[in-house]
């Protein structure tokens, strides 16, 4: 039975299960791990992540910069290891990227402050490693392997880095740059800092030859590699469009594919299982399933009424959390062996949406007088 992990803006961790097989009404499962509603919104979950190492542990970023680390019970509850806040975060800030590999966690946030933190043998302490990235950042991502990480923002292009140098100090050398070329200077937008490894350069300008603007809302590693200047990057956009990069063909896009967020731009992009499938969603109510062979919508979801802010895929489902507090699972269609082929199953449904909080809130209904029209007053 197929289980995610969510976090709401009370604190709350959630797991959601869904099993097919049930013979009840519902099949969902939602069982809350960890209580967060005595510190209630000053610490909403703004990122969850999960590491399957040796010991399972779960690492929360919270919406008044602080990160905890919690490692799971025989009751299937949370406790908490450690807890630390992120001082460089203001309130009109927020994290963008949390991510960990064995005993450490990564977080970033969008003025920049990229921070790894790991967690002693014995849980008794944290030790943390500062670096500074640039601000107005929309998201970060780390690799598989976790030796790179790369990242995006408001007139932030796509960007590559080595992990192991982000967090080391900067050379003489490094600091000062490559040497200019007396005949023809490097332009200072071209100039890699400590620790990138590769950046990505604008589209050429519209038919009327101006400058189209940056605005990089998500991306996600597509494959794994073994090589740190290897990479093989998927970006959306607030105009809509899929970006698609590889780091040995240079430093414009191998694909674009416009308009595939419809309202307000892609918001969020989750890599499938399969080979060349991706999830996305936009600011409105839409989540489809991407060829990336072509670009092309495989099928979408109806159904569903607020923005996706969140996926999560798995082989055969898709989660995604959504502003109107619904939680819901997808059954996943397997694309096509050719492109442009016929799917064998049309775009499915929503299968089980869940909101426990809807839920409670009925009950204060309950008991209360219908208004008739002669109770109106002028």
């Amino acid at each position: 039975m197929p289980r995610f992990l969510v976090g709401d803006e009370l604190g709350n961790i959630k797991s959601v299960g869904y099993n097919p097989a049930s013979q009840e009404e519902s099949k969902t499962t939602l069982k809350i791990l960890h209580d967060g509603t005595v510190t209630g919104r000053t610490k909403a979950i703004q990122k969850l992540v999960l590491n399957a190492g040796e010991k399972t542990l779960l690492s929360a970023a919270h919406a008044n910069g602080a990160v905890s680390i919690f490692s799971s019970n025989e009751d299937d509850q949370l406790e908490l290891l450690q807890e630390w806040k992120e001082t460089r975060i203001k309130s009109d800030q927020s994290f963008i990227g949390l991510a960990a590999s064995g005993s450490s966690v990564f977080s970033c946030t969008t003025n920049g402050a990229l921070l790894m933190s790991t967690l002693k043998d014995d849980n008794s302490g944290v030790s943390h490693n500062l670096a500074a990235l640039p601000s107005r950042l929309c998201d970060w991502c780390l690799s598989h392997d976790q030796q790179t990480f790369a990242y995006g923002g408001d007139e932030v292009e796509v960007s590559l880095w080595d992990t192991e140098r982000a967090f080391s100090r900067p050379s003489e050398s490094s600091a000062k740059g490559a040497p200019v070329n007396s005949s023809k200077k490097r332009k200072q937008s071209d100039t890699l800092f400590s620790g990138e490894v590769w950046r990505a350069k604008n589209v050429p300008n519209d038919f009327l030859g101006l400058r189209q603007p940056v605005h990089n809302t998500c991306l996600t590693y597509l494959s794994p590699s073994t090589s740190t200047s290897q990479q093989h990057l998927l970006a959306g956009t607030r105009l809509g469009d899929m970006r698609r990069y590889d780091t040995r063909a240079g430093r414009r896009p191998v694909a674009v594919f416009k308009g595939v967020g419809k309202v307000g731009g892609v918001k969020t992009i989750e890599k499938g299982f399969s080979e060349h499938e991706a999830f996305i969603s936009d600011n409105g109510s839409n989540v489809y399933a991407v060829d990336l062979r072509n670009g092309s919508i495989s099928y979408g979801y109806k159904g569903l009424s607020g923005t996706a802010i969140s996926l999560a895929a798995s082989p055969t489902y898709l989660a995604s959390a959504s502003i109107d507090r619904y939680i819901r699972i997808h059954s996943v269609v397997q694309l096509p062996d050719k492109v442009g082929q016929h799917l064998d199953k049309k775009g499915t449904q929503d299968i089980a949406p869940v909101n426990e909080d809807e839920r409670e809130g009925e009950d204060v209904w309950e008991g209360m007088k219908n208004a008739e029209e002669g109770d109106e007053k002028a």
